[in-house]
């Protein structure tokens, strides 16, 4: 891992947390880290990693109150925040995040081989954290997600249509990006998405995902991170990699998140061996948005009270 001080980023990075990139053999991804106090040096890293078309900055109020006890490293995950994008031609599969998280692992975090690391992800980074730990349970000690459950799926008969639409949407391509005169202003687009945020949250996140460009701001994120993917898991293909995950995991639900009113959760979460379930109030961000304290206490105390 080395530092780094990202140009044009249009935000300022929070106290008590470094710049830091993570070269690949093919891309090379950011983040953000928060180095703990000496006497807790010993104990595993945590590695965080964020929602779909979020970035690093998702964990600025959670990554402070975890920092007292581990060291805390947010990922950017490709084509997100200042982490490179997947070369034209190519596009955004979850298989790809994946085997990401597994080459970062690999690569810059080789003593997980003796000593295993914590994971905590958010939405889509709880997901690609449950198919990693599914994938190598020797290398995570514990597994967070926060307001995630396993991947999206659909039924096998969907296979074609969804194929044909990420081919079609392929071809098409993007439309010009939008320039805005500042960055509130992408950031007051943002309160009113698919998960809404409150204007201080906004505020928090979005600058790490916007550039300069002329005289306004663009955003910084992939915009193929928004074409359709070509292929889903099917809900057995979601429900087995769920029961082969080992690791003890904590599954953290918003009151009022995504997965609230979500059907078959319950069935989800009998799979996973070693499942904790806790939750908290809040949306779909409750992590960075309103009061994060109830997330914050549960996940310490899942991770440190050992």
């Amino acid at each position: 891992m080395t530092d780094a001080v990202l140009t044009g980023s249009g935000h300022d990075i929070p106290a008590g947390c470094r710049e830091a990139h993570w070269p690949l053999e093919n891309i090379t991804l950011a983040g953000l880290s928060w180095q703990t106090p000496a006497e807790n040096e010993t104990r595993p890293p945590v590695l965080m990693v964020h929602g779909w078309l979020d970035n690093a900055m998702t964990f600025t109020r959670l990554a402070p109150e975890l920092a007292h006890h581990a060291g805390i490293h947010a990922v950017d995950m490709a084509g997100h925040g200042h982490s490179g994008h997947r070369p034209p031609g190519y596009g955004y599969w979850l298989m790809d995040y994946v085997a990401d998280l597994s080459e970062l692992i690999d690569h810059h975090f080789p003593e997980s081989e003796r000593f295993p690391l914590d994971l905590v992800g958010h939405s889509l980074g709880g997901i690609v954290c449950a198919l990693y730990a599914a994938a190598f349970p020797e290398r995570v000690r514990r597994l967070v997600m926060i307001d995630s459950l396993g991947a999206l799926s659909r039924p096998a008969k969907d296979t074609v249509p969804q194929l044909r639409r990420a081919l079609q949407k392929r071809r098409n391509g993007s439309a010009p990006a939008a320039v805005y005169a500042d960055v509130d202003a992408a950031a007051k687009i943002r309160e009113g998405g698919l998960s809404p945020l409150s204007p201080e949250a906004a505020s928090l996140l979005v600058p790490r995902n916007m550039r300069v460009s002329g005289d306004g701001f663009v955003w910084r994120t992939d915009a193929r991170l928004r074409h359709p993917t070509a292929l889903m898991m099917t809900e057995e293909q979601v429900q087995a990699s769920l029961a082969a995950i080992q690791t003890p995991t904590l599954f953290v639900r918003a009151a009022d998140g995504l997965l609230a009113n979500h059907k078959g959760l319950d069935n989800r979460a009998e799979l996973i061996p070693d499942l904790t379930t806790v939750e908290v109030p809040g949306g779909h961000h409750c992590h960075l948005d309103g009061d994060t304290a109830p997330v914050a206490d549960a996940i310490k105390r899942f991770l440190f009270n050992d």
